[in-house]
């Protein structure tokens, strides 16, 4: 099969497009998945670039998230048959690959069936950053009706994903972007407070709109200084929620005096750590988020779609340009 594989981290220029062994036999609980489209996330960059902070095996097969057909099952799976289109997210860890590929074999507990709405390339575009913005937002912070909700972001793969759910929360939505063709964007999503932050400040657009009390949850999908600025955003026993990771020189003091309830959200975990009532869990999100797409409830968008073949140039995209929505390739 074709597939996009790396011997050694590094530079896009690490990528490599060329034929590569079949995924091989289904275990009994897993599927293979005929690849039709591709998402592609920040984190394809990030085990791309220092691939020994992963459990990855070489040569790796990058990529999570997949849609596609069923090929063939697994003895013990009973709820896929050959044929069904499907749509998932997999991190290539434990001995799993990636889908950057034509085939992957994927556990049948992480899958759900294709929102019938959607083309491939708009369901390849949706399991990661659906999974983890209802997560952070819905299992993490447990969003509630007429909430204030800070999305840092609102723009990105994640945070368009997490202004719709908290529109569908009825909650209300400040967001941050760096462009007008970004807040047009937002706006469109349902956003009710734009920020600019390269011409405004956060902290004080934020106190401002909500007459100096803060936010409910401030969600940060960007990093360490954003993640600091938060404490300041949100109220006292409010929530703050991050995808990424604190640092050293992180300052707790003002989540502390706050009494601010701190969550992690990473939606790696259930492959990482071989949590299979957490995978079975991440399916249901995507059936219901299925059931949302169907209904137009929730859309996905599509900045720009490469063919399988230009995976290095489609990373090096997603690195420069941080596009609306989400990048694709197709096989």
């Amino acid at each position: 099969m074709k597939a996009v594989f790396f011997h050694q981290g590094g530079a896009t220029d690490v990528l490599q497009y060329d034929n590569t062994a079949s995924p091989g036999d289904c275990k009994d609980d897993q599927v293979l998945v005929r690849i039709k489209a591709i998402g592609i996330n920040p984190i394809d960059c990030k085990i791309r670039a220092a691939p020994e902070r992963f459990p990855v095996t070489f040569p790796v097969i990058p990529g999570c998230d997949g849609a596609g057909i069923v090929e063939k099952t697994g003895v013990k799976v009973d709820n896929f048959k050959p044929g069904d289109e499907v749509y998932f997210s997999q991190p290539g860890f434990n001995n799993r690959q990636g889908t950057y590929a034509e085939y992957a074999l994927a556990d049948a507990s992480l899958l759900a069936l294709k929102p019938q709405s959607l083309t491939f390339e708009q369901a390849a575009a949706a399991p990661l950053v659906f999974i983890t913005a209802w997560e952070a937002l819905y299992d993490r912070a447990r969003i509630a009706r007429d909430q204030v909700v800070l999305i840092h972001a609102g723009a990105g793969g994640v945070g368009h994903a997490a202004i719709q759910l908290a529109k569908l929360a009825d909650a209300k939505v400040i967001t941050t972007v760096s462009s007008e063709e970004k807040a047009k964007f937002v706006k469109n999503l349902g956003a009710d407070c734009i920020v600019n932050y390269g011409t405004q400040d956060i902290v004080t657009e934020v106190l401002r709109w909500t007459g100096g009390k803060g936010v409910d949850i401030a969600l940060d999908t960007v990093g360490p200084a954003v993640l600091q600025s938060c404490f300041r955003c949100v109220k006292p026993y409010g929530d703050v929620v991050t995808i990424l990771q604190a640092t050293a020189e992180t300052d707790w003091s003002e989540a502390r005096k706050r009494n601010v309830r701190f969550s992690h959200e990473l939606m790696l975990s259930p492959v990482l750590l071989e949590l299979e009532e957490a995978k079975r869990h991440q399916a249901g999100i995507l059936r219901q988020c299925a059931a949302l797409f169907d209904s137009q409830q929730l859309n996905v968008t599509i900045a720009r779609s490469f063919p399988l073949a230009e995976a290095a140039a489609a990373q090096r995209y997603l690195e420069q340009h941080h596009p609306l929505g989400k990048l694709v390739m197709v096989t």
